[in-house]
């Protein structure tokens, strides 16, 4: 355990605040489906969430070595840009909390870190290659989704077309456990890994480790906070996501939830830190648009996709402001 004292400290308290943060924003990713289709309890849900999340986190580092190393400069990082950058995004995640809105908690923080790396040092400390190979994965991810999703409950629908309405509800209720299990579990995997990425960050930079490879306090702790904030849930979100873009059942939430996780394992296994709640949205919008497009609530999805499009901007002017804020008042 490396010696915490001081801004590096603020900065991993404010990096287990993010990935607490992240927990309870993104908890909706997670388990909005199985919730809205009444195939478990608000409560049951979470909780389960809550612990695949932890399990999850343990999958890989990938992702973390990609938001430590990939996107600024080392040399060009202190703690203080560090935590300028978990600052931004933790106050674009309260302020879309409050809001319902489920954006993406990976482009808040990759916004925040580059917004106050470029206040510190200007665009020449941005790594330009990986930041591309990031936003092209984040693009490509809810299109995958979608494709997956649809697909998936297409094949569904040739499968089981003569089974009966109340026999394939009962059992894609059971297999909807397995599911939003898997979605879980995936969720951890990717959205962990991104605080984990920090604190490593701001280690290195701060002299205290000399590689980019995660130490396992950082990884437990991350486990754990992200696991803790999914457990408190945000509601809001989960409602959105889970009643007001398209009215699901338990095939629907299988073949989302299946799609999506699907997505995102792929992605956290060759380090690419996509957006969790892009891929679980678009999925979902892949599976209303089987039944008609009419079934997709398109003046809902409108305003998140809005939400979407700021997410980056939005979180690295806040993380510049607070550079700036951080720089005045030492």
């Amino acid at each position: 355990m490396p010696d915490l004292t001081g801004l590096l400290l603020l900065t991993v308290v404010l990096a287990l605040l993010f990935d607490f943060s992240n927990g309870w924003h993104d908890c909706a990713n997670a388990v909005a489906t199985v919730v809205s289709t009444r195939v478990l309890s608000p409560l049951a849900a979470v909780i389960l969430a809550g612990v695949l999340n932890v399990a999850g986190a343990f999958f890989s580092t990938a992702v973390a070595k990609m938001i430590g190393g990939g996107i600024v400069f080392h040399e060009a990082i202190t703690s203080a840009v560090v935590a300028a950058a978990l600052a931004g995004a933790i106050l674009w995640n309260l302020v879309t909390l409050l809001l319902g809105l489920p954006t993406s908690s990976s482009h808040a923080l990759i916004g925040g870190l580059v917004g106050s790396a470029v206040a510190h040092g200007g665009w020449a400390v941005v790594q330009f290659k990986g930041l591309r190979a990031i936003l092209e994965a984040m693009v490509l991810s809810p299109l995958f989704g979608f494709g997956i999703g649809f697909l998936v409950m297409i094949a569904i629908s040739w499968m089981f077309f003569r089974v009966h309405r109340g026999v394939a509800t009962k059992t894609f209720s059971r297999l909807q456990l397995l599911s939003a299990s898997f979605m879980a579990f995936s969720h951890g995997s990717n959205d962990a890994q991104k605080a984990m990425g920090i604190i490593t960050l701001a280690l290195v930079s701060s002299g205290q480790i000399t590689s980019s490879d995660v130490p396992t306090w950082v990884i437990v702790s991350c486990a754990l906070a992200m696991g803790l904030g999914t457990m408190v849930g945000g509601w809001r979100i989960m409602r959105t996501l889970g009643m007001r873009i398209v009215k699901l059942e338990p095939v629907h939430g299988f073949a989302a939830e299946t799609g999506a996780a699907s997505v995102l394992l792929f992605t956290a296994h060759f380090g690419l830190p996509v957006s969790t709640t892009h891929t679980i949205t678009s999925s979902i919008l892949g599976v209303g648009a089987t039944r008609r497009l009419s079934a997709v609530r398109w003046g809902v999805t409108t305003k998140i996709l809005s939400a979407w499009l700021f997410t980056l901007p939005g979180a690295g002017l806040l993380g510049a402001l607070v550079y700036g804020l951080l720089t005045f008042l030492n």
